[in-house]
């Protein structure tokens, strides 16, 4: 299995020191001046959300290849950047004496396959590091050597909540400050054309805030790389709703439903060339104004659209369910009663909803949410101390959808708006000095 993350329990291979980062996504990115005192080999990094690499959420969504090797968009994204330290993942990478590069996700170790993208990424890399080190012989000489990578994410994987853009994010982050390429200058957007290479929404993560794609045209794929469109500090009000509808692995996996979206929609032609291109200057202009009613907007339309392509494709492809469908509708008799667009709802490749919403109308939101989709237990971090609602705007139609039973939404993820990858200390490393994981299941 090819994934963008970790690798696992090598032998005791003669491991290299090793730096220290957390990766979410950020085009100032560099890593301290501790880490630029690299000895050989010394190389631990981790890539942030919550504890490491850094999730985004499309607003403007992409669906389709045009090339399925590069990872080449048929049409342009639009993202925000979610804060690390609510979601995320922590990747650590560590140069070995000998050996192969190994790789562990979640603690189990993973096949780098053969010309797969996590190879292509590493290989990349490390083309990138042996330029340097071929006009610098004082460097070290780090891209001849085996790596060891481990990455976990406190989020489900494969479940439409961007675990692969941030792993991958945090793969690229990570392996960017083991090998000082900040320092040689080497910038986030050329970063972000490889990260696209392992997964393509992972080109927006190497930054913070809000982060545009852009789809390019080069058949080489040079300039289809991700730009910031403004940073978390212009709009920092925006949150977001995490309602984890389901943890489980995708029925389709998104690559093999875009090239079947590709292959047979119709719809999908009209979106590409008569639909993005006018919402992205709608959109980027509504997030430099900080307009919500125009974002809130063309975010529910971007996203039934997506969907409505999804439907339009032979056979059909399904990501929601019926609690997707009823939160749809809360939000929308919400956004009716209150007379202006209070919160936004948006769907990746999946059932679960992602709502943003303005700081301050979030705890009206959230309690909304918790009347109809009642939670055990909810992780306060923001310290609104919310409760059910017990009465509703006025003219909402309370039977709009019915109250639901105690874990139709599993989860609630309370998060904001949040920053590019960041560099972590080598005590929060995945990696001990052996160069093999501190913890494996089995």
């Amino acid at each position: 299995m090819d994934m963008p993350y970790p690798a696992k329990n090598a032998a005791s291979m003669n491991a290299k020191p090793t730096i220290g980062a957390a990766a979410p996504a950020n085009r100032n990115f560099v890593p301290s001046a501790r880490h630029n005192e690299m000895k050989p080999g010394f190389g631990v990094a981790g890539a942030g959300m919550d504890d490491g690499g850094t999730v985004n959420i499309a607003v403007i969504k992409y669906w389709g290849k045009r090339s399925t090797s590069l990872i080449l968009p048929t049409n342009s994204s639009l993202s925000v950047t979610l804060s690390q330290d609510h979601l995320r993942s922590l990747t650590s990478a560590k140069t070995v004496e000998s050996g192969k590069d190994r790789l562990w996700l979640n603690g189990v170790e993973e096949d780098i396959a053969p010309g797969g993208r996590t190879e292509r990424c590493l290989s990349e890399m490390r083309e990138i590091r042996k330029s340097i080190e071929a006009k610098d012989s004082s460097l070290p000489v780090l891209s001849s050597h085996p790596i060891h990578i481990a990455s976990e994410n406190n989020f489900p994987t494969a479940a439409g909540l961007a675990s692969s853009a941030s792993g991958l994010s945090a793969l690229i982050a990570t392996l960017s400050t083991l090998y000082s390429l900040p320092d040689h200058g080497v910038s986030t957007s050329q970063l972000s054309r490889i990260a696209r290479q392992g997964s393509g929404s992972a080109c927006r993560s190497m930054f913070g805030g809000y982060v545009a794609w852009e789809m390019g045209s080069n058949e080489d794929g040079s300039d289809s790389v991700a730009v910031q469109v403004a940073d978390k500090a212009h709009w920092p009000e925006m949150d977001a709703l995490i309602l984890v509808v389901s943890d489980a692995k995708k029925g389709t996996p998104s690559t093999a439903g875009m090239q079947r979206t590709v292959a047979t929609s119709e719809l999908l032609q009209h979106r590409i060339k008569d639909v993005v291109p006018k919402r992205m200057a709608a959109m980027e202009k509504a997030i430099k104004e900080k307009d919500f009613e125009a974002f809130a907007d063309i975010t529910m339309r971007d996203s039934n659209q997506f969907h409505a392509v999804c439907l339009d494709t032979q056979p059909p492809i399904f990501y929601m369910n019926d609690v997707s469908r009823a939160i749809i509708a809360l939000v929308s008799e919400f956004n009716r009663a209150k007379g202006r667009n209070v919160a936004a709802y948006t769907y990746d490749a999946g059932p679960n909803a992602v709502l943003y919403v303005l700081k301050k109308d979030v705890k009206e939101v959230l309690e909304l949410v918790l009347r109809y989709f009642p939670q055990k237990a909810f992780d306060d971090v923001f310290g609104l101390k919310p409760s059910a609602a017990q009465t509703l705007p006025e003219g909402f139609k309370e039977a709009i959808i019915p109250v639901w039973s105690e874990g139709s939404v599993s989860r609630i993820i309370h998060t904001e708006v949040g920053d590019g990858p960041r560099v972590l200390g080598k005590e929060q490393s995945l990696l001990g000095d052996d160069g093999l994981p501190k913890v494996v299941k089995a």
